[in-house]
């Protein structure tokens, strides 16, 4: 026995054994298909996936190990040292020939010369097997169904292999998929009258697991198989889901898992998988347009470049250049909004940039780095299967963020223990073993009582006493006043409730903490997350596997926008203008403002007064998704002159643009992303941009150098501006492109040979001092419940459409779930003489819309909960001026409502 390194300093027990009379050493954990197959030997198998756990079912993996009186399945028989192994004997491919003639004998053989590619019908063509030309009719009729907009089923081709069962279970944590009767007679069936009528997510596990066809992808059925499958990375939540995308003449056409990914794992959801029919959307920007009147007129690019450099330029002269404002865009690449913000300071000469983190996360981003040193994730989400414990406060994975939403479903089927921070009775919620729904606006008080009575209960962990941690005396006194009854009664929730979830929280260790725009979207979201900070200190739920503060950053690459620097008073890896201002003047040979620069919602303000005249918006609908669309739409008005650049005529380039420019896709760009967890994956170009559409990059390159910055953006491909990005960022320096064809890093990587950071914080914090415990004060939102508006209104995602619906609204997704509703208690609608499907008018202080209303029982009574997907809507009428006191960050998720009948 002897022992190999492994990449990153870790290290594995290897054994020998023997297979076909080669000797062979292996990892020890192997079984025995895995050996054969790192030697290169291929074994049959059709129930075998390697999501999966081994069930040994098919038994075409047999084969013969000496010592043993009958063959074992090698798909679940671990390997042992000394082992001799047979894999092909006589016996044992007679054995796999007739297994598959069983299997085969009622099989359309159409499907086999159809279908080439299908795991059993390779099987079946290289044991020179076929299939029947007229199969029988199958008793009872098994189960048939084309009526979704992207599986197909059509169980006559199941050969009972019960992947699909057994990936619907293990990997997506659900059960749509079950046996039905036994033996010969045994059918898979789902759990509904169609799959539109069941519990199915339409995730496409079954389909990619199905190795005969049986399950499919709507887009296979008839259709052109793709000639080129491209690694990428999901355009959609900031999970960062790596995908194979399947192209021919310039087209997605199809999208699978990576099995081997890190962050999925081989799984994808309903959006990654399937939602990309946007990319060849018929209303695709193709060219440049200029507004003239009412009307649009197409322009050559050489022409936009002019306009928006002369522009730019007039305005600057004539105004200053704190009189125009740059907007970086979270579905742009690092490498784009690294040089959105070079643009801003070097050509413009101002600090006024920034991206729609203001808007979710940039609380957490100051929460964090302020007592921390590091604003963002402090662990992985590999940790989820190290957790003993979970607190999911304010987020809702299983809808927002679903890939992750299904590690947690199975984390706590497994026995995790679960407290739900969340006003509605969310799916993971429905599991918890603790749901806290709060009312909207009262997060402090809650995470002040779980506080409270983690010292109380003298539930905190050792570390407080140690020299990591300051101010626990102050802590403690201040905590003391925060009782769970004081707490109950302000949050709504019971006091033992508040009790059970500070037990879990502190004992069941390691316990993971995930929050979302639940907790940053608040009057105090900054300060909601220091007290989450907390609770992660005084339980030492940090700096260890399965623990630590995780934010689940809203879209594809809002992490590496800000992270970039599209922000107004941090540089390039969140480094504070102060800070590294002499360095990057140096690399960009240029002074850098010293002006303090205005944020998103800053730059609404100063619209609104007259000081900014100027805003170039790239891919970022700020007008629908702004709160207080009326005060949004004026500010936007007034300006002299707003550059959209995006994939689509959005609702800002409809109503208020001057210029609009096309911009191309992720899936037609090369670059990088970074995702929650603080990992920087390669981005691929799949297909080429429609017409005349360009990548970001070369955008803001042209526009340099016609304003005199030529020789400071004169970068010929993404690869350039990254090593850039590395030379300025130390934390980054390690992570370069080759090293990201072999898969992503995760930050902190100072160096080429350093294998990236998992768990942050688990020797020292990254400000070299004690993280100090912070005394908060809780100051009540004044959107409070009256008897003119007398329920609270939330605002969030859910599982079909993405944010503004600027994608989604453009794909099959549409089928699953096409509008917005108002969610309320029957409780609610019975007092206001409502129904379920009635359309209503909701009135705030600020503005009205209208929704149809949904009767929900996840919604307690005097709370209302809405999606945000449709401009139609108007959603953003109802929300107010209210903002985090230290961030500006909106306050969406809390609004005082009433609603009314529409007659």
């Amino acid at each position: 026995m002897a022992e190999r390194a492994k990449e990153g300093g870790f290290f594995e027990l290897m054994i020998e054994l023997q297979i076909n009379g080669r000797v062979l050493s292996v990892p020890e954990a192997a079984t025995i298909l895995d050996a054969s197959r790192l030697a290169g030997i291929e074994i049959p198998t059709l129930c075998h996936d390697e999501r999966l756990a081994a069930a040994g079912l098919c038994r075409l993996c047999l084969v013969e190990v000496a010592g043993q009186s009958r063959p074992q399945p090698a798909c679940a028989t671990p390997v042992r040292a000394g082992m001799v192994v047979e894999t092909h004997t006589a016996d044992l491919e007679a054995g796999r020939r007739a297994a598959l003639e069983f299997l085969a004998w009622n099989y359309p053989a159409r499907e086999i010369e159809r279908r080439p590619d299908k795991l059993f019908h390779r099987w079946l063509m290289q044991y020179g097997v076929r299939g029947s030309e007229r199969p029988r009719a199958i008793w009872p009729p098994v189960f048939k169904d084309s009526t979704h907009p992207y599986l197909a089923a059509d169980l006559s081709r199941c050969i009972d292999c019960f992947r699909c069962v057994r990936i619907c279970e293990e990997v997506e944590g659900r059960s749509v998929w079950n046996e039905l009767g036994r033996g010969a007679g045994t059918r898979v069936v789902p759990d509904g009258s169609s799959l539109l009528a069941s519990s199915c997510v339409s995730c496409g596990a079954c389909v990619d697991t199905c190795p005969t066809g049986a399950l499919e992808d709507q887009s296979a059925v008839g259709h052109m198989e793709p000639e080129r499958w491209t690694r990428t990375v999901c355009p959609y939540c900031g999970v960062g889901c790596e995908l194979f995308a399947g192209s021919r003449a310039g087209r997605v056409l199809r999208v699978k898992p990576v099995l081997d990914a890190p962050v999925n794992r081989g799984h994808l959801c309903v959006k990654g998988r399937y939602a990309f029919g946007f990319n060849h959307s018929v209303d695709r920007l193709t060219q440049p347009l200029l507004r003239e009147g009412d009307e649009w007129r197409p322009i050559s690019w050489p022409e936009a470049i002019q306009r928006l450099a002369g522009g730019l330029t007039e305005i600057r002269q004539r105004h200053g250049a704190d009189s125009i404002g740059l907007l970086g865009s979270a579905r742009g690449t690092n490498e784009e909004n690294y040089l959105v913000q070079k643009f801003a300071r070097v050509v413009l000469g101002t600090n006024n940039v920034d991206s729609c983190a203001r808007v979710c996360h940039q609380p957490t981003a100051a929460g964090m780095k302020s007592m921390l040193g590091t604003g963002a994730a402090t662990n992985s989400f590999a940790d989820i299967e190290q957790a003993a414990g979970f607190l999911v406060f304010g987020c809702n994975p299983t809808e927002a963020h679903p890939v992750l939403g299904a590690r947690i479903r199975r984390a706590v089927a497994r026995g995790a223990a679960l407290v739900v921070v969340d006003p509605r009775r969310t799916e993971l919620a429905e599991m918890a073993d603790v749901h806290l729904a709060l009312r909207p606006g009262t997060n402090l008080p809650l995470l002040h009582a779980i506080a409270h009575t983690i010292v109380i209960e003298a539930w905190q962990d050792p570390i407080v006493f140690g020299d990591r941690i300051s101010g626990w005396e102050e802590f403690r006194s201040f905590i003391g006043e925060w009782t769970p009854e004081r707490a109950a009664e302000i949050c709504g929730v019971s006091a033992d409730a508040i009790r059970r979830a500070a037990e879990i929280y502190a004992r069941c260790k390691p316990s993971m903490c995930f929050h979302g725009l639940g907790v940053t979207e608040q009057g105090q979201g900054t300060e909601g997350v220091m007290a989450l900070v907390n609770l992660a200190l005084i339980t030492g739920n940090f700096g260890c596997p399965g623990s630590g503060i995780n934010p689940l950053r809203g879209q594809n690459n809002v992490q590496g926008s800000a992270h970039m620097g599209c922000e107004p008073g941090h540089l390039t890896g969140f480094v504070p203008l102060a800070e590294g201002r002499d360095r990057f003047a140096r690399c960009w040979e240029s002074s850098i403002p010293v002006g303090p620069g205005l944020n998103l919602m800053e730059m609404i303000d100063a619209a609104a007064a007259g000081r900014l005249k100027a805003m170039w918006v790239i891919g970022y609908d700020i007008l629908q998704t702004n709160p207080d669309t009326r005060v949004t739409r004026a500010a936007l008005e007034s300006l002299d002159f707003v550059v959209v650049q995006d994939l689509f005529m959005n609702e800002l380039a409809r109503e208020v643009a001057d210029l609009v420019l096309p911009a191309a896709s992720a899936f037609e760009k090369d670059g990088t992303f970074m995702n929650a967890e603080r990992r920087v994956q390669r981005v691929r170009a799949v297909v080429p941009p429609p017409g005349e559409a360009k990548a970001d990059w070369r955008i803001l390159c042209e526009v340099a150098a016609a304003m005199g910055h030529g020789d400071g953006f004169g970068f010929d491909s993404p690869a350039e501006i990254w090593d850039e990005i590395r030379s300025l960022w130390p934390a980054g320096a390690g992570i370069s492109y080759a090293r990201l064809e072999q898969g992503g890093l995760q930050w902190p990587c100072p160096n080429e040979v350093h294998p990236g950071t998992a768990i942050l914080h688990t020797d020292a914090f990254a400000s070299g001092r004690p993280a100090s415990l912070r005394i908060i004060d809780y100051e009540p939102t004044s959107e409070t419940v009256t008897p003119e508006f007398p329920f609270l209104l939330s605002t969030g995602r859910v599982r079909y459409q993405f944010n503004s619906g600027t994608m989604t609204r453009r794909t099959a997704n549409q089928w699953l779930q096409a509008d917005d509703f108002l969610d309320m208690s029957a409780v609610d609608a019975s007092a206001l003489g409502l129904r379920d499907g009635d359309r209503v008018r909701i009135l705030s202080r600020h503005g009205a819309c209208h929704l149809v209303l949904r009767v929900s029982e996840a919604m307690s009574t005097g709370l209302l909960f809405a999606s945000f997907h449709s401009a139609g809507a108007g959603l953003n009428a109802l929300t107010g001026p209210h903002r985090d006191r230290h961030e500006g960050t909106p306050e969406y998720k809390v609004v005082a409502v009433r609603v009314e009948p529409v007659t």
